[in-house]
């Protein structure tokens, strides 16, 4: 990685530079290749992110790299600040969001060091806020096709490209955790047809969503989580060592992803909210306009109070 400016200047609005977000999971602390890297901490209505952004320049486009758990992994999945997180996303000018997450497989062909880019989630948290609205505003977007389908077929070529065995489309469920799963728990996942679990990113593709971000995700299966009669329970160790395999080929699919990526986005995720906002806006507090001036901004104008 190249040489790292520090900054301890924190941003409070887009320089509208870094169009591509990239949020590195479990194994992924890091974005290699970064050319004039700098450090920046983003302060949002809704706290402090998981740790400060890498900003940079990778394969010729503007980068903002966020590790999901801080480097040297320091969150537990509950305990990350989803909103914190997709809102510096916004502020610092992403337009896509690239998740890379550790999950495990439900699914007999679905083995260990390959990827899956999954098309759908199923949520099973419990203690999460999943939205930026509330307070006094209330939106309600469409979110049944959760993944940009744009996005996420460019995450699949670059798999190909980066010689990576992928998959493509899938379910994504998303367990509360920090625990593993029970094997009653995984059992009843295969009986639904899910493919692959984690505990992340569904909390971010809702954020995304509203936010009028892109958002798609390479998974990169570690384990069977528990229901394999030939393998033995999922074990910490046995993550961390197929996490490790794995990061080589991530990187080269991040690259290959950047090199595809078109500079304008032709999908409908920019605007999500169009018509999400039943809220008259003559009745919506000014506290709420402001904490969503970034989000909604251009949909609030009118009727302050």
């Amino acid at each position: 990685m190249a040489k790292m400016k520090q900054s301890t200047k924190r941003s409070s609005a887009s320089p509208g530079a870094n169009r591509i977000g990239i949020i590195g999971g479990s194994g992924l602390y890091t974005m290699s290749g970064l050319e004039q890297a700098r450090e920046l901490r983003v302060k949002t209505p809704f706290g402090d992110p998981s740790d400060a952004f890498v900003v940079g320049t990778l394969e010729g486009k503007r980068v903002a790299f966020l590790a999901r758990h801080a480097r040297g992994h320091r969150i537990l999945p509950t305990e990350i600040n989803y909103r914190a997180n997709i809102h510096a996303m916004k502020q610092l000018g992403v337009e896509r969001i690239i998740s890379v997450s550790a999950v495990g497989s439900l699914q007999e062909d679905l083995k260990p060091l390959e990827f899956l880019i999954p098309d759908q989630f199923y949520d099973k948290t419990r203690h999460r806020v999943s939205t930026f609205f509330g307070g006094g505003v209330v939106a309600h977007v469409g979110f049944a096709k959760p993944v940009c389908g744009e996005l996420s077929g460019i995450l699949g070529e670059a798999c190909d490209l980066a010689k990576v065995r992928v998959h493509r489309g899938g379910t994504y469920v998303c367990m509360e955790g920090p625990q593993f799963s029970t094997l009653a728990e995984a059992h009843v996942h295969r009986q639904l047809r899910f493919e692959i679990i984690g505990m992340t990113n569904v909390t971010e593709a809702k954020l995304a969503r509203e936010a009028e971000i892109c958002y798609g995700t390479v998974a990169m299966i570690t384990d069977y989580d528990c229901w394999h009669p030939e393998h033995a329970s999922v074990t910490l160790e046995e993550i961390i060592s197929n996490l490790t395999k794995n990061a080589e080929n991530a990187q080269n699919v991040l690259r290959e992803t950047l090199r595809l990526l078109p500079a304008d986005r032709a999908c409908k995720c920019g605007s999500a909210l169009a018509h999400a906002i039943v809220t008259d806006p003559s009745v919506i507090p000014a506290a709420a306009r402001k904490r969503l001036s970034v989000i909604a901004g251009k949909y609030l104008k009118s009727g302050a109070r």
